[in-house]
């Protein structure tokens, strides 16, 4: 399945309930390789500027920043 998201873009990551991700916008860093048990929402390596560390995420949990 195609990605809807492009490495580099800004996306907002929705809350997950019971995880302590920073709000605010991250980077797609990665597109991921699809799976069997995920086929229909890709996945994504993204980046906040707000921890050290990369997050994966699903497209159907990710939402584009839009710029003024």
């Amino acid at each position: 399945m195609a990605h809807k998201f492009s490495v580099g873009q800004t996306v907002e990551l929705t809350h997950r309930m019971m995880e302590n991700a920073p709000r605010g916008s991250y980077e797609i860093r990665k597109h991921m390789p699809d799976s069997d048990r995920e086929s229909g929402d890709p996945m994504y390596r993204i980046k906040s500027v707000h921890e050290g560390h990369e997050r994966v995420a699903r497209e159907s949990e990710l939402t584009r920043v839009r710029r003024p």
